[in-house]
């Protein structure tokens, strides 16, 4: 099913300059290079797409989706004015319990943020995760892997529920995310923890400890021992049942995970913070030796290791002494969600993967949350929050990401709550509301481009 944003977008003749509308490489060209990709003007449908070659000191080069962008179709005006805007293909994953509620929510606001930047967005629709295993008995179906192959990008809701929890691994829906991941190559994991001012007093932790906090975790997805091997069961010696799993990591998933989140911290406080466990594993201890040794191509950026348990206890003592944190597969699954809770609601926090080619994935790190689900009772945010990343890391549209964040802000600023990040004197709103005030925030914005 295709769903058109064009009732909210500007309408212009349509002249297909260049199909291949993916901006999947615009995300990791912009962490790598600091640029942004800009088209020059639009004229009688000429088309040019000049793109900056991405500064050769940090080794950034390497990935090969820097000379390779994938970019947007263009609308063109045939008269002399030369009016143009452009157009992205976006796959929708709703997924499972909540996970449809909010994506509606982020699309409405997606379309209209771009209506105003002059962006058409196409829609496509597909199953994922348990709505899958009930459609078609499979958890990511290949025609939902497909239309995310071919798309400029990807957003998620969520997956899982009780349903499904007794299923066979493979029938799994979280089996679904994982073959999703591996599907669209997508290696770095960006996991955001931002206390905003409005809603300090919601963090778990005081208020003299979580003000202030602006962490970006940086996950390693695709090595680790989630996918290593030898897995599986057997028996030991003594006749007892035994489970089994590998953590194994090569220096090349090392290397450019590493020189992701060198440059992340370059452009951020230039502070980085390995997590590791080099004192008992040996994947840790090559995992530190690497990181390392790529810090030599970033002199600007302060490197400190830390152990994984150390870490988990700093997360909520002192915080506020990290800026970006890059880690393994495992460990950053468990620490990035320790941080959410530091911002007061795992419903506010937004993520991004990105591989070196293709589409990247963008989606709330909270889960399918089924005892709330069709209730609205959900909060919408980390939703809406993972659209402004794939705009801005997916897509390379800033101003318009700029533009959803912004909104956010004001309408927190305004007071109002979903019932997870709800306190005495706010206004408690549903899904639906929380989506309707925050579209109103785009419509009344002033965005000064910078």
């Amino acid at each position: 099913m295709e769903l058109s944003s064009s009732s909210l977008s500007l309408s212009y003749p349509r002249h297909s300059i260049n199909k291949h509308s993916t901006a999947a490489v615009v995300q990791l060209f912009t962490l790598l290079s600091g640029d942004k990709m800009s088209a020059s003007m639009c004229m009688r449908c000429s088309f040019s797409f000049p793109v900056k070659s991405p500064v050769a000191d940090h080794n950034a080069p390497r990935l090969r989706s820097l000379s390779q962008h994938r970019r947007p179709s263009t609308i063109c005006s045939s008269s002399p004015t030369a009016v143009f805007t452009k157009s992205y293909s976006i796959t929708l994953l709703p997924g499972d319990g909540i996970g449809p509620e909010v994506v509606s929510v982020a699309k409405d606001a997606l379309s209209l943020a771009g209506s105003i930047e002059g962006i058409d967005f196409r829609f496509q629709e597909a199953p994922m995760g348990g709505a899958a295993l009930d459609l078609v008995g499979v958890p990511l179906p290949d025609e939902t892997l497909t239309s995310a192959r071919n798309s400029d990008a990807v957003l998620l809701g969520a997956i899982g529920g009780y349903k499904w929890d007794k299923n066979e691994k493979h029938l799994k829906p979280e089996t679904g995310l994982l073959q999703l991941r591996k599907g669209l190559k997508v290696f770095a994991n960006l996991r955001p923890a931002i206390v905003l001012p409005q809603l300090v007093h919601s963090s778990t932790l005081k208020k003299e400890v979580a003000e202030g906090v602006d962490i970006m975790v940086v996950r390693e997805l695709t090595g680790g021992i989630y996918f290593g091997k030898p897995r599986g069961f057997g028996t030991n010696e003594n006749g007892d049942d035994i489970g089994f799993n590998t953590e194994v990591y090569s220096t090349s998933e090392i290397d450019r995970i590493a020189r992701v989140a060198f440059d992340i911290a370059r452009k951020r406080n230039g502070k980085l913070c390995s997590v590791d466990k080099a004192n008992v594993l040996e994947a840790s201890m090559l995992w530190r030796r690497r990181v390392s040794d790529i810090a030599s191509e970033f002199p600007n950026v302060e490197l400190s290791h830390m152990y994984v348990d150390n870490a988990a206890m700093q997360l909520v003592r002192n915080p506020k002494q990290f800026d970006t944190i890059v880690t393994n597969n495992i460990f950053g699954d468990i620490l990035s969600d320790e941080a959410s809770m530091i911002t007061g609601s795992i419903g506010m926090l937004p993520s991004a993967s990105l591989g070196e080619l293709g589409p990247g994935l963008f989606e709330p790190i909270h889960g399918s949350a089924p005892d709330i689900a069709g209730q609205d009772n959900a909060n919408p945010l980390a939703t809406i929050l993972s659209a402004a990343m794939m705009l801005r890391y997916g897509l390379g549209e800033e101003n318009a990401a700029k533009r959803i964040e912004d909104a956010v802000l004001k309408t927190l600023s305004k007071g109002f709550r979903t019932g997870d990040i709800f306190s005495p004197g706010m206004v408690l709103v549903g899904c639906k509301r929380m989506g309707e005030e925050v579209l109103k925030s785009i419509e009344s914005q002033n965005l000064i481009a910078a």
